[in-house]
């Protein structure tokens, strides 16, 4: 593995992100996750997932400076669609999955965190989703998530601001569950991990699936919408700018175009 390190002990596998300097998702990180939750699917001496990032950060989003690399709407939307369906198979996964957040989960870093099942933070932590600021939108599910946990109009004040919230206020807000002084989150994480390792996986299994009929179909539509307006907006003059200006460090001049 090239972007994430990966063990197991006690029946809880830890997935570390560990792309300096800031964990960012690209394309080859989320190849890197799907190939390892192939490996913890299939690996009965594993019952639990704890996620978290090396360094500084949880991870601090997408990888804008890939973004670059890509020509088309069309092969923005495929990216958008790749990203929903692993953090879709993470909320299915038949194994609890963690995040342990520290430094940072912003944009990507906190859809895919969102993915997981439940998520554990430090208290001086950093969540948000700025995709407007740079004139895109979220891609990876995150503008269907994001209200089921925090509620439509909350979610509306972190979309249009750009504005982040602290770890605790993500456990006042119902997107987090707990928060730790950031010293003590692994230690806690673990320890909530391997409670929830002593369960018996067949009745664990079942809840998840259970779980996931909270979903509905509007849920579904909504996020292949996502992935759609993904692609046009990133072909937009706006979408354009806003990733000119992030790369080069300054203000965006959006035009409405």
């Amino acid at each position: 593995m090239e972007f994430l390190n990966w063990s197991y002990q006690d029946m809880v596998a830890e997935i570390t992100i560990n792309r300096p300097p800031a964990n960012a998702l690209s394309s080859g990180v989320l190849k890197e996750l799907s190939s390892v939750l192939d490996e913890v699917e299939s690996n009965d001496e594993i019952r639990v997932v704890l996620i978290h990032g090396e360094g500084r950060f949880f991870s601090a989003g997408a990888d804008i400076k890939e973004f670059t690399t890509i020509e088309t709407g069309d092969a923005f939307a495929k990216l958008s669609t790749y990203g929903q369906d692993l953090f879709e198979r993470m909320e299915r996964f038949p194994k609890p999955i963690i995040a342990a957040i520290h430094g940072a989960a912003l944009g990507g870093g906190l859809e895919l965190a969102m993915g997981c099942h439940f998520r554990l933070v430090a208290d001086n932590a950093k969540l948000g989703l700025p995709e407007l600021q740079l004139g895109l939108i979220p891609g990876f599910a995150g503008t269907q998530r994001l209200p089921r946990y925090v509620g439509t109009a909350r979610a509306a004040e972190m979309l249009f601001t750009s504005e982040p919230i602290t770890g605790l206020e993500a456990v006042q807000y119902g997107l987090a569950n707990h928060a730790y002084p950031e010293s003590e989150l692994l230690e806690n994480a673990y320890k909530m991990a391997k409670k929830i390792a002593k369960k018996s996986p067949v009745s664990i299994k079942a809840a998840i699936e259970l779980l996931n009929y909270s979903k509905t179909d509007k849920f579904q539509d909504g996020v292949k919408k996502e992935a759609e307006l993904f692609g046009e907006v990133f072909v937009s003059s706006d979408g354009k700018e806003g990733i000119s200006a992030f790369i080069e460090k300054r203000e965006p001049n959006f035009t409405g175009k």
